[in-house]
């Protein structure tokens, strides 16, 4: 990861404050009650939105067809007030705000300095303060059968922490002093923008603020080091997300998505979200009755099949150093990464 956790949480030290600052409303609690966001701004519709790292702070970026829109400077340019955050957006900024100062930056020749060309562009991770990292384990019905494993009933939850978040064009440093079996698990990401408690699986989708790609990157030995998997999952750096995140209304239906993952430009998974045993819908509703979902929490949905894990003992080649990374889902983009050795 290009920053420490130390310089990360200073990065993100200021959207946490201004977030604490922001009144939220627990929702779905009566029957009929309409979902409502924190702060007063609806949330954006059209955007294919991502976070902007430099040397000192993250701010907000959009993707355009001028390339990607430093959101921060072109309000300063246009003298125009929008959210200038990831965080600040989801936690209620006023989406419609955005959306006018996006359209006025593409037309108005004054915000040109503002634009930077996609492959030049400093990625942050997609989502940078979530209270909640949810995990769900054996999703797809073909990883479950790889790895021999009984379908689940109900959805298998556990958790990541935010020292793992990473990014598009992001290294993670690989803990080989204490694990060597290092394996990928392409995913789909959901983030969630309305508070939400006890929603019904009807209502589920329409709490969800977007869709990214991300990888459940893992440590096989640590994972099954003991009965619990936080070892395994939650190393510094091991849950990239990005580059973009991609605005609900233009995926209404996330159950039809093309996911693949390839390493060194090999393809090693390549399915299907039609193939989850748990849909987005459920698996928010179900997480729903059991706590209150905060806006900025994010699911990772699992991985499909392809993994090295699944594989034959004789043919399991875990990931090493120099190892690159690619993952992606369809209308979310490509997250790509690569690996360092570290005793760490």
């Amino acid at each position: 990861m290009a920053h420490t956790r130390r310089s990360f949480l200073k990065l993100a030290g200021a959207a946490t404050v201004a977030a604490a600052a922001v009144p939220r409303v627990a929702e779905g609690a009566q029957a009929g009650a309409q979902p409502k966001r924190p702060g007063n701004g609806p949330m954006p519709k059209g955007l294919t939105l991502c976070t902007l790292r430099s040397a000192d702070r993250l701010t907000l970026g959009v993707r355009t067809k001028k390339g990607v829109l430093d959101v921060e400077k072109a309000a300063k340019a246009l003298k125009k007030t929008a959210p200038t955050t990831m965080d600040d957006l989801i936690q209620g900024g006023d989406g419609k705000a955005l959306q006018a100062l996006v359209e006025a930056a593409v037309a108005n020749g004054g915000a040109k300095a503002a634009f930077l060309p996609e492959e030049k562009a400093p990625f942050g991770p997609a989502v940078t303060n979530p209270e909640k990292i949810i995990m769900l384990g054996y999703n797809y019905k073909k990883h479950v059968a790889e790895v021999k494993q009984k379908t689940p009933e109900s959805p298998v939850l556990f958790n990541k922490f935010n020292n793992t978040l990473n990014h598009h064009g992001g290294v993670i440093n690989l803990p080989q002093k204490v694990a060597k079996k290092f394996d990928y698990e392409v995913e789909l990401v959901v983030v969630i923008g309305k508070e939400a408690r006890n929603v019904s699986e009807a209502d589920a989708l329409s709490y969800v603020f977007g869709y990214a790609t991300g990888n459940d990157f893992s440590a096989r030995d640590l994972q099954f080091k003991t009965s619990q998997l936080l070892l395994g999952k939650t190393c510094d750096g091991f849950a990239p997300v990005g580059p973009w995140l991609v605005t609900a209304d233009q995926i209404p239906d996330p159950q039809t998505l093309k996911i693949e993952c390839s390493v060194n430009g090999e393809v090693r998974q390549s399915s299907n979200t039609d193939d989850m045993i748990f849909s987005v819908a459920n698996i928010v509703s179900y997480a729903s009755q059991h706590f209150t979902l905060k806006p900025g929490d994010i699911f990772f949905t699992g991985t499909p099949g392809g993994v090295i894990l699944g594989m034959p003992p004789e043919k399991q080649v875990w990931l090493k150093p120099g190892d690159q990374v690619s993952c992606s889902i369809e209308k979310c983009g490509e997250l790509r990464f690569s690996l360092a050795g570290s005793q760490a």
